[in-house]
């Protein structure tokens, strides 16, 4: 039964400690949520989160870098990711100037992202996308068919929301990111080596 209003809900009611799960992560829309929502997201406590409530099976994270810099402002997260469990996807970043001559960054990441999830998805149980990007609402009903349940975690709390109105409708779960922010906040004491992600559209 979907439990798609974020007003309701007990998150102990649909994570079983039993069930095999995997976390796709799509690195630039997460970022953006948070970054409206005000807070930096501490990515060990977050796994520990997920961790506490499933057998985590694999914690995808995907994101754009440029490649032709010297030095990526993401690339130390990116390092601290792939060393403390998480799966990174990483493919170049494309500049290019816009039709009003504006440098602009382009790096999606849907179809790496689509693909590993779809690989998957015989193994587990349970999925959680942390994007709320519209486009994903048919590879999210593609593996329900296949009898995963789906939870989609973005937010509603922002002018526009930051999650696709259709995409939110497919899953079988929503948890708003700003119900999550006490548990996965990262604190400003926090003396780990994480950097705050800088979005690539």
């Amino acid at each position: 039964m979907k439990n798609n209003n974020n007003n309701e809900i007990n998150h102990a009611n649909f994570f079983y400690p039993e069930e095999r799960l995997a976390v796709f992560i799509d690195g630039a829309n997460l970022y953006a949520a948070a970054k409206n929502l005000d807070f930096d997201i501490d990515y060990k406590r977050l796994l520990s989160w997920i961790s506490a409530r499933s057998r985590l099976v694999r914690a995808f994270y995907y994101t754009a870098l440029l490649e032709d810099q010297e030095y990526s402002p993401i690339r130390p997260l990116i390092d601290w990711l792939d060393y403390n469990g998480y799966t990174m996807i990483t493919k170049p970043a494309k500049e290019f100037t816009d039709q009003t001559g504006r440098r602009k960054i382009k790096g999606n990441m849907d179809i790496e992202l689509a693909i590993d999830m779809m690989e998957i998805a015989g193994h587990v149980d349970h999925i959680v996308l942390f994007s709320g990007d519209g486009d994903f609402r048919r590879l999210v009903e593609s593996v329900q068919r296949r009898g995963v349940r789906v939870t989609v975690i973005s937010t509603t709390r922002t002018q526009p929301p930051m999650v696709a109105d259709e995409l939110r409708r497919q899953a079988d779960h929503f948890l708003d990111l700003h119900d999550l922010s006490a548990a996965i906040e990262r604190a400003e004491s926090n003396n780990s080596n994480q950097t705050s992600l800088t979005g690539v559209a």
